[in-house]
C-alpha cells in the first residue's frame, strides 16, 4: 500500500473527507429513541457553521452517517447534534458516554437562507424529528428579531410525549412576536391541546403570507403537504424552503447515493426552494 503524502493528507482534508476528532461532552437522552451530543473538538479551531447545515459522524468500526447540526450558530466552541436510534451506527452515536471520541466532517451544505427574512415574517413548520434542523434558524432569529417582523413556529407531533425540546417551545412562546402552536396526532388522556396535522395550524396565522418566509422540515409526506398548504394560504412558492436528507454517504457529490432527480442533495442542498423539488417529491420512491 502507497503512503499518503502530507499534501495528499491536507488536500482530503481540504475536500472534507478525512474526519476530525471530536469528544462527547454530553448526552442528553430528549425521547427514548432521540438523544441530543454535545460535541467539542479534541484539538484544533471550534466548528462554525450556517443553520441549515449537517455534518458526516463517523463512529469506529460501525460506520458514518449523516446528521443535520441542531444547536446554537453564534456557539461555535460546541457542536450539537440530535439523533434518533434507526439502525446499527445511529444506535450506537444514542449509547455513547461523556468522554467517548468520534469523528465529524463538515459542515457541509446549502443553508437556510435567514438573510431573505430581512423585513419579513419567518414562519418554521416542522414535523417529528423534523424540528432539530430547523432550531438553528429558530436560534438565529431569536438572537435577530429586529431584522425580522414576526417569528411563527408551527409544530406537530405524534403524541404530546414525542414532541422534541417541550421546555424550548415554552420558553420561545413566551418572547414578544413570537407565536408557537403545537398539535399531535395521537392525544392522550390530559391533552387539551390541538389534534391533527401540522397543516391545519396555518388558519391560525395572522400574519401576511405575502410577507412571509417558510422554512420546513419533516417527513416527505408532510413537507409535501405543507407546501400545497402554504401556496393555498397565499404564500409564494419561491418563499418555501424545505430541508431534505435522503440516503447521504459521502457529503460532497462524489457518490451519487443522494441524487433525487437533477439534484445531489449534499452538494445542491439539504436546504431546496419548493419550485426547485416540489414535483420531484410527489415521484414515487424517486
Amino acid at each position: 500500500m502507497r503512503a499518503v503524502s502530507a499534501d495528499e493528507a491536507t488536500s482530503s482534508w481540504d475536500l472534507g473527507m478525512v474526519p476530525r476528532p471530536f469528544r462527547v461532552r454530553k448526552n442528553r437522552r430528549e425521547l427514548n429513541d432521540v438523544v441530543t451530543l454535545e460535541l467539542e473538538p479534541e484539538s484544533g479551531e471550534p466548528m462554525a457553521f450556517e443553520p441549515g447545515q449537517f455534518t458526516m459522524l463517523y463512529l469506529h468500526g460501525i460506520g458514518e452517517i449523516p446528521i443535520s447540526i441542531s444547536g446554537d450558530p453564534s456557539h461555535e466552541g460546541v457542536l450539537v447534534q440530535t439523533i434518533r436510534s434507526v439502525g446499527a451506527v445511529s444506535e450506537g452515536f444514542c449509547n455513547l458516554s461523556e468522554g467517548d471520541m468520534v469523528g465529524v466532517r463538515g459542515p457541509f451544505g446549502r443553508p437556510w437562507p435567514v438573510e431573505k427574512t430581512d423585513g419579513k415574517n419567518l414562519l418554521i413548520m416542522a414535523g417529528g424529528l423534523g424540528l432539530a434542523p430547523v432550531r438553528p434558524a429558530v436560534y438565529w432569529a431569536l438572537q435577530n428579531m429586529d431584522r425580522i417582523k414576526k417569528l411563527n413556529i408551527l409544530y406537530g407531533a405524534r403524541t404530546p410525549d414525542d414532541a422534541l425540546f417541550p421546555s424550548q417551545l415554552l420558553g420561545w412562546e413566551a418572547v414578544d412576536d413570537v407565536k408557537v402552536l403545537l398539535t399531535v396526532d395521537r392525544p392522550v388522556d390530559d391533552w387539551y391541546g390541538r389534534v391533527g396535522v401540522v397543516t391545519d395550524l396555518i388558519a391560525d396565522l395572522d400574519i401576511d403570507p405575502q410577507e412571509t418566509i417558510a422554512m420546513v422540515c419533516g417527513p416527505d409526506v408532510m413537507m409535501n403537504f405543507t407546501i400545497q398548504s402554504l401556496r393555498a394560504w397565499g404564500l409564494d412558492g419561491e418563499n418555501v424552503y424545505v430541508s431534505l436528507e435522503r440516503n447521504m454517504k459521502c457529503a460532497i457529490g462524489w457518490c451519487g447515493h443522494c441524487q433525487m432527480g437533477p439534484h445531489i442533495i449534499c452538494h445542491d442542498g439539504p436546504v431546496f426552494s419548493a419550485p426547485e423539488v416540489a414535483e420531484l417529491m410527489s415521484v414515487w420512491e424517486l
